[in-house]
């Protein structure tokens, strides 16, 4: 399951990041920092699963600072 949203994720931001820069239109550039954080949480979490620890608290920190700045990219639209 936890490959399925890291996969999910990753189309989407591949997708906001591509069309940013096709259009050089980036209002959803806060969404496209969320969906990169969720996709750094699932493979922190992935990394837990496998006795990798470090690699995961990274993650998980990556998550948490990305979180913090999409939520004041949301707030600052």
């Amino acid at each position: 399951m936890l490959v399925i949203f890291r996969i999910l994720f990753s189309i989407i931001s591949l997708g906001l990041a591509g069309y940013g820069l096709i259009t050089r239109n980036y209002e959803f550039q806060a969404y496209l920092t969320l969906f990169l954080g969720l996709t750094m949480l699932m493979m922190g979490i992935q990394e837990f699963q496998q006795n990798r620890k470090l690699m995961g608290w990274l993650l998980v920190l990556a998550f948490a600072f990305s979180l913090v700045v999409s939520i004041q990219s949301f707030i600052l639209l």
